[in-house]
């Protein structure tokens, strides 16, 4: 079989032509999760809806979530309108430093001392005088890449739902 310029400019131009689809593709698919995926809010950004399967990236501080079987890494995660029962609330976002990752016991230890010193501003007493919990979502190595460097810190009743917020609950 005899070949050309031609020819080799025809497959040339169907590989990278290819190549782009296939990358188009994939990416409106990440798109359209997004899209579909996202929670309905109201003008002050107050869920209105729930969603069971919000992007972890999209909990932003003051949503409720239903998140008490959570574990290890999350992609996503169902967040609820505060006046529906609830597992849990986010109260603060704490932005981790730039650079390298600085490793899972660091994350954590900053998340702990974070969310702690934070609880008292949210619930009006201390975190040891409480019989709330905290949790958190935080950065892992491979979120890290990707530019993640938010502390969500959230508080719980532990066992027990809540209907509307914890802010000032003083328990």
């Amino acid at each position: 079989m005899k070949t050309t310029a031609a020819s080799h400019l025809f497959v040339r131009t169907i590989a990278i032509t290819t190549i782009a689809t296939a990358a188009l593709l994939l990416s409106g698919c990440s798109l359209l999760n997004q899209v579909t995926n996202t929670t309905q809010r109201d003008a002050s950004g107050t869920p209105t809806a729930a969603n069971s399967d919000a992007d972890v990236f999209s909990i932003k501080v003051g949503d409720c979530l239903n998140d008490a079987t959570a574990s290890g890494a999350v992609t996503t995660a169902p967040i609820v309108p505060c006046s529906q029962p609830h597992d849990s609330e986010a109260y603060k976002s704490i932005i981790m430093a730039d650079g390298d990752f600085p490793g899972d016991d660091a994350v954590t230890s900053q998340a702990d001392e974070g969310c702690a010193a934070a609880f008292p501003d949210f619930v009006g007493i201390s975190y040891d005088d409480s019989h709330l919990n905290i949790s958190y979502y935080y950065p892992t190595s491979d979120s890290w890449t990707n530019g993640d460097r938010e502390i969500l810190c959230t508080v719980y009743d532990d066992g027990v739902k809540t209907t509307g917020t914890l802010k000032g609950a003083a328990r």
